[in-house]
């Protein structure tokens, strides 16, 4: 075939590389990573060649369903190996160019960005500003504009490669669960790995600069599509529910203003009140919490985020489906190399701010491993009083076995409890 556009090979084998690394499910072909990777010379060859001719062609994306932790489900779309190493290859490309330009509060998708920054930066601005503006844009990644979209892309580059190839991501279709094709007329499905860096510059031009260009002193957090706004008073909170609506209707996307809500961030210093005071952001509800003053013991409220109850309600739901109670052929030791990996993501992320709060988790988790010793040992007569007695005293001899003891004996032995 013709070459018509420069990229080169070590590129594409660059992006394997990182596809490799995210690991991830195979797409509408079936194609594993371990597939791809047996026949991976002819593979990679074959992408380059297609990309650089101007002959590639996406297949189609494949539908899945993720369950919302707040009901419904959320539709991913999972693209085949080999389209998640093309699009690799024009987000590398991409990338660097566009990333300089966005806002330092936009934390989405973002090389050494997180949501525990955003998470952080929101916490102290709660302290320094009384309101919040929770913003929530109706079903944002179905919405956005492909015309809008592709502007803003060749604003940024003209490489005919990488605005064709974008072109045809946004428009291939979506294989649903059953198995029929949806032919799209707008939006970039999730799960694609070209589709975060998109919708952050879509946002970034319909929000972020807009924001900073009109509204410098009024500060937010973004993280992809979840965004909360900081403002002083109850009316200028008002004044930014009403600009952001129609800003963003100007860029054909919507505010859900049944979910889009204004929070009071009460504490013991702040004399108002609200009908709402409390919102949640990335897994994280803030809201007023008790506190106590290291220096003088005195018991305050402090608006502080800590674990929600969507985010709880997700991890016992897990937990549960991990059927520990029925594992009784297995060692405690063997059910912690099952299950220690996940515990402590949950702990890593979750008890960064208000750890006590993952205390119920531990004592959900402890609750399981109950009924699994009492099914496991037949002496205990299916005694719940004899089964904790039994787990404390495995707790109190190992108590690093289990990952949710590790952390709780780590936080004991620095607050010198042990």
């Amino acid at each position: 075939m013709t070459r018509q556009y420069e990229i080169p090979k070590k590129t594409v084998e660059e992006a394997w590389k990182r596809v490799k690394a995210n690991k991830g499910a195979g797409g509408v072909d079936g194609q594993t990573i371990s597939d791809f990777e047996a026949r991976l010379e002819g593979n990679l060859y074959k992408i380059w060649n297609r990309m650089t001719s101007g002959s590639y062609f996406p297949p189609a994306v494949r539908a899945v369903e993720i369950p919302k932790s707040s009901g419904g489900v959320r539709i991913l779309g999972v693209p085949t190996v080999a389209d998640r190493v093309a699009q690799t290859v024009t987000k590398m490309y991409l990338e660097p160019l566009v990333e300089p330009k966005f806002h330092n509060d936009s934390y989405g998708y973002r090389p050494e960005r997180s949501q525990q920054q955003a998470i952080a930066q929101a916490k102290r601005r709660c302290w320094d500003y009384d309101w919040v503006l929770e913003l929530d844009i109706r079903g944002y990644f179905d919405n956005i504009d492909w015309k809008l979209m592709m502007e803003l892309v060749a604003g940024y580059t003209q490489e005919k490669w990488v605005l064709l190839y974008i072109e045809r991501w946004l428009r291939a279709d979506v294989q649903k669960v059953d198995g029929s094709l949806d032919k799209r007329e707008k939006g970039s499905p999730q799960g694609s790995v070209i589709s975060p860096l998109l919708s952050n510059i879509f946002l970034h031009h319909a929000f972020d600069s807009w924001m900073q260009e009109r509204n410098p002193a009024v500060p937010f957090e973004r993280y992809a599509d979840d965004a909360i706004v900081h403002c002083r008073t109850l009316a200028q909170a008002e004044y930014m529910k009403r600009q952001i609506t129609e800003r963003l209707k100007q860029w054909r996307l919507e505010v859900n203003q049944e979910k889009t809500r204004i929070v009071y961030c009460k504490d013991s210093w702040r004399r108002g009140d609200h009908d709402k005071i409390q919102f949640t952001f990335l897994g994280y509800t803030f809201k007023p919490r008790r506190a106590r003053n290291r220096t003088t013991g005195e018991i305050f409220s402090s608006f502080q985020p800590a674990i929600g109850e969507e985010a709880k309600s997700s991890i016992r739901e897990e937990i549960r489906a991990w059927q520990l109670q029925k594992r009784t052929k297995q060692t405690l030791a063997t059910i912690g190399l099952d299950i220690n990996g996940k515990v402590r993501g949950w702990y890593n992320y979750y008890a960064r701010h208000y750890p006590s709060a993952m205390y119920e988790i531990s004592d959900y988790l402890d609750t399981r491993l109950v009924e699994w010793l009492i099914r496991k040992y037949k002496r205990l007569k299916a005694s719940v009083q004899r089964g904790r007695a039994l787990l404390d005293r495995i707790r109190n001899k190992q108590p690093t076995l289990l990952a949710h003891w590790a952390w709780r004996h780590k936080r004991l032995l620095s607050e010198g409890a042990v």
